[in-house]
């Protein structure tokens, strides 16, 4: 028996449209993807792991499609469920592009744990988060 208030198992055609989408954040196409969240996609939407389109299109170094996400309104601090921030995976990761576009878009230094400050200091990675003199 169905609960009327409970969670449903969406239809496996959304769930193959979400597995599409964060393929699309992976690989970095971002002028598909922001089609996609454009057409009605939810522009936060997460994985199992609570992990956004933006979080995966930073961990992989994607400045761009980080940069379309965000335009489009994606939460540049929403931490997975490791509480980890975009912004620290992308100073983990060593990506710069992706750190600037970030941090352009308000992304916080101190979101997350460990924060991208205590990920940067730990990899001796602090160059990532200085200001450019």
């Amino acid at each position: 028996m169905n609960d009327p208030l409970g969670p449903e198992t969406p239809a496996p055609e959304v769930v193959d449209l979400a597995h599409v989408l964060f393929d699309l954040a992976r690989a970095g196409e971002g002028e598909r993807l922001a089609a996609y969240v454009d057409a009605g996609a939810p522009v936060d939407l997460t994985d199992p792991a609570g992990n956004t389109l933006l979080m995966l299109a930073a961990y992989h170094g994607h400045p761009r499609t980080v940069a379309r996400l965000a335009r489009r309104g994606a939460a540049v601090d929403r931490l997975n469920d490791r509480g980890q921030s975009p912004l620290a995976g992308a100073v983990f990761k060593g990506e710069p592009e992706v750190v600037d576009v970030l941090l352009q878009h308000g992304a916080s230094p101190d979101a997350g744990q460990p924060t991208a400050r205590e990920t940067a200091a730990m990899f001796g990675r602090e160059d990532l988060l200085a200001p450019e003199a």
